[in-house]
Parts: C-alpha cells; sequence; structure tokens
C-alpha cells in the first residue's frame, strides 16, 4: 500500500510528470474518499497520497433523504450543492496536508460529485452528481473537472461506467485475462483480456452493497454488514432468489447502467411481497440479497468473460469476508483476489480513478468509451473550472 507521504523535490526535476486529485462519494454516503497520484507519460499511475473524510451527520442525513426520495424543494437542491462542494474541498485540503503537497503543486482535481439520480434511459438521458466544481477550485485554488457523466451520455452512451476506462490503463495484462469487478453501492465488471488491442467492455452488473447498506440499516441500525456476518448467519431463500432475479435489467444486452434508482427499498419490497416472502425472518433476506450480489457478478462473468483467469475486487465490497467467499464459490475455479494484488488498495480505485480523468480532461485526451458505454465517437469528459491562477 501507499504512504500519506511525498517527496516532492525528485518530481520538480522531471516537469512531465503530474500531480492530480480525485474525489469520490458512492451510493453508501459512508465517507469522502481523496487520493492524490502522480502520473507520467511512460508508467502506470503512482498513488502517493490517500484519505477518507466523514460526512456530517446532517450532510450524511440530507443526501440519503434525498436519493432515497428522490424529490425535494428546488432550495434543498442547490443548497445541498454548495454544502457539498465546501465539504470536498475540505477533504482534499486535509489530504494535501497529510501528503506536505501545497495546493498550487497539484495540477488539477477530478471530482466525481455525489449521484443523486442516473437516468440513461429517458427521453432526454442525464446523470445527476453534485458537489458544486466552483466551490471546489474557488477554495483551492487549484483547476477542478466535474461532471464527468452528462459528455458521454449526449454522445448516445449511458455514462456509466467509467472507471473501466482507468482499469484499463492501471491493470491490464499480456499474461493474464482479468476481470476487474469494483462492489459499491452498484457492482460493475472491467473485462481485459490478455490479446493485444482487444476492445474494452465494462458494464453495471446490478446491486452491490446498496441493497444489503438499507436492509441492516432498517433492521439493526447499522450502516453496513460488517464482513457479512448477519448474512452469513441466515438462510439464502431459492424463491426470493429467484424473483430478485426476475428483473428485466439482469437479462439486458450491454452496454448497459443501472443505480439505486432502480435497485432500492421499493424494488426490494415489491420483490418480496411478489415472492409471498413477507413473512420472511430479515436475516435470511440478507442473506438471500448478499447472494444477489454475488450470483449476478458470477452471472455476467460466465456470460461475458467465460476465458478469465482470475477476478480482483475493489470498493467496499472487497472488505465483506461472507460476499467474497460467495463470489469464490460462484466462479470457481476462476481464482478471486483483490486489487491490491495488482498495485492499487481496493477502497482507493475509483476516486484515484477520477484523479486520473481530471488528467486525461486537461490534456485534451478523448476517451473511446464506445464498446463501454455505447456512445457514438470518444470525447473529452467533464466540466472545467479553472483556477484563479489560470483566468
Amino acid at each position: 500500500s501507499a504512504s500519506s507521504n511525498i517527496g516532492i523535490s525528485s518530481r520538480l526535476a522531471i516537469s512531465i510528470m503530474g500531480l492530480y486529485v480525485g474525489v469520490m462519494s458512492g451510493t453508501s454516503l459512508d465517507a469522502i474518499d481523496v487520493a492524490l497520484i502522480e502520473t507520467s507519460p511512460t508508467d502506470q499511475p503512482k498513488l502517493i497520497g490517500f484519505l477518507s473524510a466523514d460526512f456530517s451527520k446532517d450532510l450524511q442525513t440530507a443526501l440519503r433523504t434525498l436519493i432515497r426520495s428522490q424529490q425535494c424543494q428546488l432550495s434543498q437542491l442547490g443548497e445541498l450543492d454548495i454544502q457539498l462542494g465546501h465539504a470536498y474541498a475540505d477533504a482534499i485540503f486535509n489530504l494535501l496536508e497529510s501528503a506536505d503537497v501545497s495546493p498550487h503543486q497539484v495540477d488539477g482535481i477530478g471530482c466525481h460529485g455525489q449521484t443523486v439520480f442516473h437516468s440513461p434511459d429517458s427521453i432526454y438521458p442525464f446523470s445527476m452528481q453534485i458537489g458544486n466544481g466552483n466551490v471546489i477550485a474557488e477554495k483551492t485554488g487549484i483547476t477542478t473537472v466535474c461532471d464527468f457523466r452528462q459528455r458521454d451520455m449526449v454522445n448516445g452512451g449511458q455514462g456509466a461506467p467509467l472507471v473501466p476506462a482507468f482499469h484499463a490503463a492501471m491493470f491490464r495484462s499480456d499474461s493474464e485475462n482479468r476481470v476487474i469487478v469494483n462492489i459499491g453501492g452498484i457492482s460493475n465488471i472491467t473485462i481485459l483480456t490478455k490479446a493485444p488491442h482487444s476492445s474494452l467492455q465494462g458494464f453495471d452488473t446490478g446491486p452491490g452493497n446498496t441493497l444489503m447498506d438499507s436492509w441492516i440499516q432498517k433492521h439493526k441500525h447499522q450502516a453496513f454488514d460488517n464482513d457479512g456476518l448477519w448474512a452469513e448467519g441466515g438462510e439464502v431463500n431459492q424463491s426470493l432468489l429467484l424473483t430478485l432475479k426476475s428483473d428485466p435489467y439482469f437479462k439486458r444486452e450491454i452496454p448497459k447502467s443501472t443505480g439505486c434508482e432502480l435497485f432500492n427499498q421499493n424494488w426490494l419490497m415489491q420483490k418480496i411481497i411478489a415472492a409471498n416472502c413477507a413473512d420472511l425472518p430479515p436475516q435470511d433476506i440478507q442473506a438471500t440479497l448478499l447472494a444477489l450480489t454475488a450470483s449476478t457478478i458470477a452471472d455476467a462473468i460466465h456470460q461475458y468473460a467465460a476465458q478469465t483467469d482470475k477476478l480482483y475486487i475493489c470498493g467496499g465490497g472487497a472488505k465483506n469476508t461472507a460476499l467474497v467467499k460467495q463470489l469464490r464459490k460462484d466462479l470457481a475455479p476462476i481464482i478471486v483476489g483483490t486489487t491490491a494484488e495488482i498495485g492499487l488498495d481496493p477502497q482507493w480505485v475509483e476516486s484515484a480513478a477520477f484523479a486520473w480523468f481530471a488528467e486525461q480532461t486537461l490534456q485534451h485526451n478523448a476517451l473511446d468509451l464506445r464498446h463501454l458505454t455505447g456512445a457514438r465517437q470518444p470525447s473529452i469528459l467533464g466540466a472545467i473550472y479553472w483556477s484563479r491562477k489560470a483566468s
């Protein structure tokens, strides 16, 4: 794993290297993850600093309420956007301080923002992330890139998943067929074959932690199922599992993406009623939700990446021991590990990815996501909020 300390003097001797900060907060809303990477034209990006900052309780509660209810006053949305921008900026300052790096040494910030609604299949497709880039750029004095998904959607893409482009830059091997699976609120996979010049494929497989997290919050008032212990003590209900897996999303052709707009508590309760499982013990439902996450990931790999030699997990799901154990069972004989084995701690992959995306944008690099999101053509992603120095 990387240290949070960095020696700057060696970097300054090679001006073509860059420092970029990435900011990510996912659907679990457990923390703001911030990563500092060093980029080079000849080597893979290198993680040199990282930090996880807690949300304030009021901000976390307001965001959860907004995402779950999918409605609010416009004034509340506007204020949350600004408040979250301040929280992101504070987290960035804390990271730079811990890494002994001053803001003027950083070339750019890539901020994913907090997704409040993802709608790739509407008449006018859009994906809304909040966390105001004006606030971040003004407070930090660093050029900031936000709103990475929308340009892809204007080009006919799903706007997600984007991170497989970083997975390819970071983890592709010429000796091993790999799948990278990111298990956040939603799960997505990246298929990295060892064949040279092969098209990059990746898509959202379905729920990751989101249903398990919300179910244990509802019944045990815990933020998440630590190590999957509660699920592991329950019994999978096959009837409910089949009903959950009957959702049309799982049969859709790729490219495809999804979010908590579909896989949420309302969706789950409808499926529980449809399966006549309303009287099922909550712990058994938790066990079934874990089986749903594992089996839909495994189904996707069997269908689209049967040649896989090894799967590497990143995201919060890498910490769920019971989930990893179930994946090993469902995917045998494919070997299952984590991205720590190939150079990057699972917790920091997504925040590092958006640091890398910022570099791509600021270097005017159009990303070819046609086989990933379904976009019609390559495009430069993101909206740029220039630093005071640039303006």
